[in-house]
């Protein structure tokens, strides 16, 4: 066709429409509107009478139905508490029972005597006031009341009214679940006794020892306004306290805020007092009230509290013809004015309790459900519906023949479109375009004609970029893994199965972890927990892995995130492995000529030892003499100048001494470095051990001394402990001296992805980059010569060859004016059999 005769789809459909459907739909609908208005009228007064009584005895029925719902619902709490009170009783008796040590560890006493659980441990929270003295607290009893807690939590779960299951003792001892840290809660001094929910069921008030329910109150435990079914625990004639279940006013709305109040109307739950117990917010209106949900405990964790006598029905003049009746038993509903308009209610009587269920409804909202069931009604209704119907029968066989012809223009370019994208589908990037008069179908014609031709480039380029990434995968990395965080479970490329031979492509991280190195492999745990932890997108962890026949190889394993759930945790990441063996047989190979190559100083190293064992018996003699030298001049007058003389001796030769000693310690080390005894060191324990040991110092020097990682007993490095330890606490040892006045030092750890580092950090004056270079070369000590600040230059110099000698490696990071940190990387290592 010629493009003249074409024109958009929206006008095409339009004009059909309106030529078919909409006048005739018009004229229906304005004449059925008239019929409705017409015979409404008409059906109203004849039927209503009838129907009223009809709607009244409905309500009535409903009202006992839904009682009895209730009832039921109650019943069933009154059923656990009895089996409640009964374990209760079992648990008291049973005094040979020894409570578990989570229990004991979770307890603990206030500085004012109250004796309480501080940790959750999925168990019920436990509060003995300090209205009992603490010499007089029977806490044997409340560790045995442990037994309890998971009948407590299998109630609760069972019950959906319960908020909280408790057991009150006559001594002011509370265990209450679910837990809550109660002393943030309860007053210290609380006398349980002297609240509703313990004394309505002492012999007293309850002298059958039956089940009772308590009117509502407000709850020291922070619950809210609240009900309780309780009963009492008997040690003969002796009442040993009292159990309950908690169901909140919120819970109870949302219990008769499901009943089935017919004509849209409510329920409210009313005590044996007349006073509101439960009023849903369709009925706050109505009442003037607002059911209480903001309150303070200021006064309910003191004395008891209950609802205001605004509640009282009582106490109000539109409810006393309701009260009458409900008195006088004049049936089962009754007309009052409520909320400026009529209405019915309804009650009956909940017989477990004396509470009164209401069904309110509004007088128009019954008879206006009547007034449209009026049989006249139904006759013009059969009417209306005979009408309709011949007249859409009509309607829809002409509307049938204009949408064919519709669909004749409509299907055959769209079925046309339909294989293009279909032949799309299958290869085909040059489909034939269908021709159409509509504009739109013949442009989507050509839009799947230009898809056709990206696809075609797009693919192209994709078999492009799919040769190239396999080609570089399989010349840089070894192999590729995914990991499923959810699963715990990591997928491993075929490559690595065959190089390692494994025989399960997915298998779990316990069996992954089955081949990797006992001396990394609680590293790597580390490494992945921190991964987990941080929320970043790369992971990069160096390990050793083993073959099939034993034999291990180096690994560097790398990855990225590649999805995450709405809290943001990693649900999948992949990566790849590098086989990074030979990489640390060089860096083995270059450690061992490095140690070779300090051999050659050895000879130094003898001569410094020889010569230093000389030196010592002089520098003893002259050390003596110089002392009393000192101790002479010191006893005569006049001779304080020879004091003086005396005492630079004695500080000069106890500086060489010092000196000597540090030679000999460094030349021992060189010529005995095979005489260190490698072992898995606990990380944590001795950074604690060093901590302690240099805290006198850092008081004395007004100084701060902070541990910036937890001691972790997992965590173990090989080394010799006593030479690591000489290490920290050298490092320690200089933080100190040369930190600045009200310093602060930081010692602490962190898992790397080779190795374990330790580091301790300093807010001292740092380094410049010409002392940096001067660093770890002996008698060194970089400007300070003739500083009052004691040292030989040695001691880094100790440290370096200690941490090459233990196979790691010691660095450090300074800044002028703003600090240092000294570290040393060592292996990790599998905790000791």
């Amino acid at each position: 066709m010629s493009r003249e005769s074409r024109y958009p789809l929206r006008q095409w459909i339009w004009r059909a429409f309106v030529q078919s459907a909409l006048i005739p739909l018009i004229l229906v609908e304005s004449v059925l509107i008239t019929v409705y208005l017409l015979s409404n009228a008409a059906i109203r007064d004849a039927q209503i009478e009838h129907l009223q009584q009809s709607a009244l005895e409905d309500l009535s029925a409903a009202v006992v139905r839904e009682g009895q719902i209730i009832d039921s619902r109650l019943r069933s709490a009154e059923s656990q508490v009895q089996v409640f009170r009964d374990a209760a009783q079992r648990a008291l008796q049973n005094t040979d029972f020894q409570p578990d040590e989570v229990e004991r560890r979770r307890h603990a006493t206030t500085a004012n005597g109250v004796f309480y659980s501080r940790t959750d441990d999925g168990r019920a929270a436990s509060f003995y006031a300090n209205s009992t003295p603490p010499e007089q607290q029977d806490r044997a009893k409340a560790l045995r009341l442990s037994q309890l807690d998971p009948l407590m939590s299998s109630i609760r779960a069972a019950n959906p009214l319960v908020a909280a299951i408790y057991f009150n003792s006559w001594d002011s001892y509370n265990r209450i679940y679910p837990f809550f840290m109660t002393p943030e809660q309860y007053p210290h001094d609380l006398v349980i006794p002297d609240y509703n929910f313990y004394y309505l069921a002492d012999a007293q008030h309850n002298p059958e020892r039956k089940v009772a329910w308590t009117d509502v109150y407000l709850d020291p435990a922070g619950l809210g306004w609240m009900m309780s079914v309780i009963a009492p625990v008997y040690r003969n004639d002796f009442l040993e306290g009292v159990v309950g279940l908690d169901i909140t006013v919120g819970q109870m709305l949302n219990e008769i805020g499901e009943l089935d109040v017919p004509w849209q109307g409510y329920a409210m739950l009313v005590s044996r007092d007349h006073n509101i117990m439960a009023l849903p917010q369709a009925g706050e209106q109505d009442f003037g009230l607002r059911e209480l949900t903001q309150y303070s405990y200021d006064e309910a964790v003191r004395r008891e509290v209950l609802k205001p006598e605004d509640f009282n029905l009582s106490k109000r003049a539109d409810m006393q013809p309701l009260l009458q009746a409900m008195a006088d038993g004049q049936g089962h509903v009754q007309e009052v004015l409520l909320g400026g308009r009529k209405q019915l209610v309804a009650w009956s009587e909940i017989p477990q309790t004396g509470w009164r269920l209401l069904l309110v409804v509004d007088e128009d909202s019954i008879f206006s459900e009547t007034n449209r069931l009026a049989e006249r009604y139904l006759q013009i209704g059969y009417l209306l519906i005979g009408g309709l119907a011949l007249f859409y029968l009509l309607f829809f066989a002409w509307m049938w023949m204009r949408s064919r012809r519709l669909s004749d223009e409509l299907a055959q370019p769209i079925a046309g479109v339909v294989g293009m994208m279909r032949r799309l589908g299958q290869g085909d990037f040059h489909p034939s375009a269908p021709s159409s008069q509509i504009e739109e179908l013949a442009f989507m014609a050509q839009a799947v004609q230009q898809t056709g031709e990206q696809l075609q480039a797009s693919e192209t380029e994709r078999q492009e970029a799919k040769s190239i990434l396999q080609l570089v995968l399989e010349s840089t990395t070894e192999s590729l893994w995914e990991v499923d965080a959810q699963n715990m479970t990591i997928k491993l490329s075929e490559r690595f199965l065959k190089r390692f031979g494994l025989t399960v492509e997915c298998m779990s991280f316990s069996e992954f972890n089955l081949r990797v190195h006992p001396d990394d492999l609680e590293r790597i745990r580390h490494l992945r927990q921190l991964f987990a932890a941080s929320g970043e997108d790369d992971f990069e962890a160096e390990y050793r892995y083993a073959d099939s026949q034993g034999g291990y190889a180096w690994l560097l394993s790398r990855g990225k995130v590649l999805e995450r759930n709405a809290e943001g945790r990693a649900l999948r990441i992949a990566g790849t492995h590098v086989d990074i063996t030979r990489l640390k047989q060089v860096q083995e190979e270059l450690r061992r000529a490095s140690l070779e190559a300090q051999a050659a100083s050895q000879a130094k190293s003898r001569f410094l030892s020889s010569m230093s064992h000389e030196l010592r018996t002089p520098l003893n003699a002259i050390f003596g003499f110089g002392q009393l030298i000192e101790m002479e001049a010191q006893e005569k007058p006049d001779a304080q100048q020879e004091a003086d003389y005396a005492r630079e001796i004695v500080r000069a030769s106890r500086h060489l001494t010092s000196l000597v000693d540090d030679i000999l310690d460094l030349s021992s080390i060189e010529n005995r470095r095979q005489q260190l005894q490698l072992q898995p060191v606990e990380v944590g324990a001795l950074l604690q051990g060093c901590a302690e040991l240099v805290q006198p110092e850092v008081q004395q020097r007004g100084l701060q001394l902070q541990m910036m990682a937890a001691t972790d007993a997992s965590l173990y490095v090989q080394a010799d402990e006593r030479r690591l330890r000489q290490v920290i606490l050298n490092l320690l040892s200089n933080a100190i001296k040369y930190n600045g006045p009200q310093g602060l030092i930081c010692l602490g750890y962190e898992v790397r992805s080779d190795c374990v580092r330790m580091w301790v950090e300093d807010t001292g004056s740092g380094l410049t980059v010409e002392q940096q270079a001067q660093l770890f070369q002996p008698f060194q000590r970089l400007g300070r010569e003739n500083s009052n600040i004691p040292g030989t230059g040695i001691g880094l110099v100790l440290c370096h060859e200690l941490s090459s000698l233990m196979g790691g490696e010691m660095g450090f990071h300074s800044t002028a004016g703003s600090g240092s940190r000294f570290w040393i990387d060592l292996p990790s290592a599998a905790a000791p059999e």
